[in-house]
């Protein structure tokens, strides 16, 4: 049985969920909050396996996402799922660095919301696919030097170095492309400055060093 508490500060929606959510045959809610800091103090006392946590509720540090941090702090037993109308990527990383496990919109159904709760409850994490996608570019960007900074390739920079790195030449790269070769000569006279080198070997060491060319993103 997973255990669940849940916390926002709308009563309607807030008992509404938890009816939901008692109809579900594997998840028993526990308790309720309407702000952060009574789930947090719940948190404490009941011991959950899941706290389910709105973003906006009322109160100087009651808000969900200080409450998901303290939690996390806390009591890292308990895994968070933030449930909001927030689909933007800002919310998103904000609640992933407050330590939340799960982060499901309101927008979505039920089925959603139980998927997460298990998902967490065994140990793993569960984003709204809209978000996923973005989320995943950006830690890949932060993760690899090449994509993020001033001196940031662009996409098409990025194809052109993978190519390079392949061995190919300005010509081949330009077909692939479906660009003139004069138009890769150019890109690549802005790699070899963004990356501080002065030929396509070096180049191609700096893709395969920073694991560019092998999964374009951070080293597994």
């Amino acid at each position: 049985m997973i255990r669940v508490l849940i916390a926002d500060d709308h009563t309607i929606f807030r008992q509404g969920l938890k009816e939901l959510l008692s109809d579900i045959p594997d998840i028993q809610v526990v308790g309720e909050a309407p702000d952060g800091r009574t789930a947090r103090h719940l948190a404490a006392k009941l011991k959950p396996d899941v706290v389910v946590l709105d973003i906006e509720m009322p109160g100087d540090g009651a808000d969900g996402l200080s409450a998901a941090e303290a939690i996390a702090a806390e009591s890292p037993e308990t895994a968070v799922i933030i449930l909001t109308m927030h689909a933007d990527q800002e919310h998103l990383d904000r609640a992933v660095a407050a330590g939340v496990r799960g982060y499901v919109l309101k927008s979505g159904g039920l089925p959603e919301l139980v998927g997460a709760i298990r998902a967490v409850a065994e140990g793993g994490s569960a984003i709204d696919p809209k978000l996923m996608t973005g989320f995943l570019r950006r830690y890949r960007e932060r993760c690899n030097p090449l994509l993020s900074g001033p001196n940031a390739l662009t996409s098409r920079e990025v194809e052109v170095l993978k190519l390079l790195a392949a061995g190919y030449s300005n010509k081949e790269i330009a077909r692939k492309l479906g660009v003139s070769a004069s138009t890769v000569k150019n890109r690549l006279s802005v790699i070899f400055q963004k990356l501080n080198v002065t030929d396509r070997v070096a180049a191609a060491l700096v893709a395969h060093n920073s694991g560019l060319v092998r999964n374009g993103g951070c080293r597994a």
